[in-house]
Order: structure tokens, then sequence, then C-alpha cells
């Protein structure tokens, strides 16, 4: 039966009331496979209504439903098979495997696991196969339920952007520096007096993330595990006085020759397994291609997809490395909540969940 015509799953959200808590509420209002009956939240606000212990940050109206459901506390038992974690990596680390043990599938925007073994890093443009590590994660830790991880906000629109030249013509090298906004931060965030008039170059572990986390999305899945993908990546990782959208310019080898056309037409014919089952948080296309001289942008085009698609523009020749571009990814959308709820329709649509 397509999934359109049966009851929808139910699911829970860990770590409501935060930035990425907030977009998964937002997100699930209305899902058509998914129904939100579960919230939790720091121990302090058990028990409380969400909407009297929200305070919501976001531009839409919070979901009239969402807001009458009580918090519970962060360990609570979930009456849903599939749970959403917006948990802060501190929280994540203990919670997320005990409740991967009790027999949900967490999916997490904690970096906590994204590196562990036999947890798949997924994005489903990207390294479907590797959903094939859950067998061995059950089997090993005696799970019956299953943790799944959605990468760093700026290293998802990365990966992405470099799919399709990697399947076109291999990747060698990449250089990379990320102009990102200070939602990425969470609330409050960066303090007002130190990003106005400001750019601040460094972001904890971020330059790590993008460095180790891209090659094992780009890895092969062996028996072993996940091979990282052979390329070298440098990258330097700024904040800005950006709300949301996270910028980077890239730099990339190839491994055969292509003109600055050949990479437009990778990625524009560009379509993956989420694009062809018409997941319905998957963006129709994945990539937008902008040809303007100064696209893209945050302002502009950081919604592109309903947040879900990266923007790609100023493709041009670099003198040191071959060619160079500019992505664009909403940090909060595609970065986080989204990415995890894409990864769960993808494992409902396999029949990994259901």
């Amino acid at each position: 039966m397509p999934m359109d015509q049966r009851q929808r799953i139910p699911v829970a959200v860990l770590g409501a009331t935060g930035t990425v808590g907030q977009r998964f509420i937002e997100m699930l209002a209305g899902h058509p496979w998914f129904e939100l009956v579960a919230i939790t939240g720091s121990e302090r606000r058990a028990g409380q209504r969400y909407g009297d212990a929200v305070t919501w940050r976001l531009p839409s109206a919070p979901p009239l439903a969402a807001l009458a459901l009580p918090l519970l506390a962060p360990d609570a038992e979930l009456p849903a098979q599939i749970v959403f974690s917006a948990l802060p990596t501190d929280v994540a680390t203990d919670i997320e495997p005990l409740l991967a043990a009790r027999g949900h599938f967490v999916f997490s925007n904690a970096s906590s696991y994204r590196m562990t073994p036999d947890v798949p890093l997924l994005i489903p443009e990207v390294n479907p196969d590797h959903v094939g590590l859950l067998e061995r994660q059950r089997a090993t830790r005696g799970w019956r339920g299953a943790l799944i991880t959605n990468p760093n906000c700026s290293t998802i629109q990365l990966a992405l952007a470099l799919k399709p030249l990697v399947d076109a013509f291999g990747v060698t090298k990449m250089q990379v520096t990320t102009l990102q906004a200070i939602s990425g931060a969470g609330y409050p965030g960066v303090a007002s007096y130190d990003i106005l008039d400001n750019v601040i170059p460094y972001i904890g572990q971020e330059e790590e993330k993008i460095e180790r986390e891209t090659r094992k999305l780009l890895g092969t899945l062996t028996e072993a595990g996940v091979a990282p993908a052979p390329m070298t990546i440098s990258a330097q990782c700024t904040r800005v006085a950006v709300r949301e959208g996270h910028m980077a310019c890239v730099s990339v080898e190839l491994g055969q020759e292509a003109t600055s056309a050949d990479l437009i037409a990778a990625w524009r014919s560009f379509r993956a397994e989420p694009q062809e089952r018409a997941l319905p948080t998957a963006p129709q296309p994945a990539i937008v291609v902008r040809e303007e001289a100064d696209r893209p942008q945050p302002l502009h085009d950081r919604d592109a997809g309903n947040g879900m698609a990266v923007v790609v523009g100023r493709v041009r020749p670099c003198a040191i490395l071959g060619h160079k571009f500019i992505v664009l990814g909403h940090n909060t959308i595609r970065g986080a909540a989204g990415a995890s709820l894409l990864n769960a329709e993808l494992l409902v649509a396999r029949g990994v969940i259901g």
C-alpha cells in the first residue's frame, strides 16, 4: 500500500524547545507520513505544556497541535518508533544509544556518533547505501532500534554539491572557506557585540568536522565498514552576521578534465533516490544552479526547495585547483531538521521502518 494511504507513523522530537527542535515541530506539521505524538525537554521543564515552555523563534506560527503536548523528561518512555533528536551533544551522547537499545530509530543531529564505524552518517542523495551499516550495528550492539546521524550543517551542502562531481569526474582535492550564519550557534548564539561589524574566523571543531565527515559521506561501503573517500580536504570556517544560510567558497581538483559547463551539466542532471521516490521532504531538484554573477545569496536563495535544496553559483576556473564555485544551503532546514526527516523518509520508503 502506498505510504500516503497508510496510517501516519508516530514520531517524537527530543530537545523540542531549541532552535532545531522548533524546526522539527514546524516541518512535522501536516507531514503526510509522520504524526508528532511526543516531545521532550529538560528535566526542569518536564510536565509543562509545550506552548508554555517554548519561546517560539521562527517566523511561522507554532502548530496548534504541538502547543498542547506535554514536555516529557529526556529519558522518558516514548510512544513512537521514530525519534528525531535535537539534543545538545553532551546530552545526546548518553540518551540516544539508550533509546536505540529500547527499540527506537533515532535520527540524530548531534556530533557524538557521526564518525562511529557502525553508525550511518547519511545524506540520502549522496550515500543511501550506507544504510547497510544498520544491520551490523543492530547485530553487534543487540539493539532493537538503531541510530542514524546526519552531518554537520556545512558538510551537508558541500557533500551534496560534490556528489555529482565525484560521480562524473572524481574529486582529488578540495579547499573550502565557509561563511556561516549565526543561527548555526543556536539561541542566543553569538553575542551581538561580537558579530556586528565583524567576522569571527573560528568555529570550534567545525573545520575538523567538514574534513572528516565529507570523506566518510563520499566513501565506499565495504564489509569492514566505510572506507573514506581518497581526497584531500582543507577547510577554514568563519561566522558572519547572517541570520540563516551557510555559504561556502569551494575550489576543487578533479580526477579528469572538465569545463565549467561540464560541471553545471552534472549538477543540473543530478537525480538521486529521494527525487526518484518523490519522498515528501525531498527537493525537486536537489541542486539549483544560478548563473548570475552575484548569486547565490543567503537572503534570496536559502529557501530554495523549501530550504532543502543547495544552490550553486559563480562556477569558474581556478588557477590553483582547476575549478571554483559558491555553495549555499539553509543551515537549520537542510543542515539540521530537514536532513533528519529525509533520512527517516528514506528508511520508511525502503521498508527498514514501518
